[in-house]
């Protein structure tokens, strides 16, 4: 695995920070992806039904039942990222944990996206009050967790939805602590079984106990809920 020099830039740029790290994936994590994106297309004609864990070969064209091939699927994010704010809404329960981690913790959002959405996201989250750092990646998320970190051998939690990026960080950070949170919880059935050492967590309300836990600060979240 390589670095993104975009993502890299954008890390230089944070200020240095000593205290345990939670990094975030944001679709389907802190913002609803799969729930509104299907909506979206509707508006444009088009269906999304799951037979696999994937967007290609899943999206079909209403009017003639065609399969959208890659490139349009790519075309239809672009559109969807442009206009997320109209569709997008804050995970249930991701704004209160996140709350009760406060500063205690440097809390980081890690989101696979083109990078020329980085501006729209991040206008997008302070419009929601999630005004934590935002970084775009295009490559593989394990070697930004890696810089994230620095040389501290800090604590480091890490959720995503993805199977693959939860791997990505094993292999960049072996001791990361691994969550498995899915807004839509139904799409598990199309995921392989994951893997020893990553913990799932069904939401938000069962995942910040045991990510204050697995940083150290349990005590204190347990007296702020």
């Amino acid at each position: 695995m390589s670095d993104d020099p975009e993502t890299a830039r954008q890390i230089a740029e944070l200020a240095a920070d000593d205290r345990p790290l939670l990094v975030l994936d944001v679709d389907d994590v802190v913002l609803e992806f799969i729930r509104p994106f299907p909506r979206f297309l509707e508006k444009r004609g088009f269906n999304l039904t799951f037979n696999s864990f994937r967007l290609t070969g899943n999206i079909a064209e209403r009017a003639s039942g065609r399969l959208v091939e890659q490139p349009e699927v790519t075309a239809l994010l672009d559109e969807f990222f442009h206009g997320q704010a109209d569709w997008q809404t804050i995970t249930d329960g991701a704004s209160e944990a996140l709350a009760m981690l406060g500063d205690r913790v440097e809390i980081v959002m890690l989101t696979a996206m083109p990078h020329r959405h980085r501006a729209t996201r991040r206008a997008h989250l302070d419009a929601l009050g999630l005004r934590y750092p935002l970084l775009t990646t295009e490559m593989h998320k394990g070697p930004a967790l890696a810089r994230l970190r620095g040389k501290k051998r800090r604590p480091v939690a890490f959720v995503d939805d993805q199977p693959r990026n939860l791997m990505s960080a094993r292999e960049a950070v072996a001791d990361t602590h691994l969550f498995h949170l899915m807004a839509d919880n139904s799409l598990r059935e199309f995921l392989p079984p994951i893997e020893d050492g990553i913990v799932v967590v069904e939401d938000w309300r069962e995942a910040a106990p045991k990510i204050a836990a697995a940083l150290g600060v349990a005590a204190e979240a347990a007296h702020n809920t």
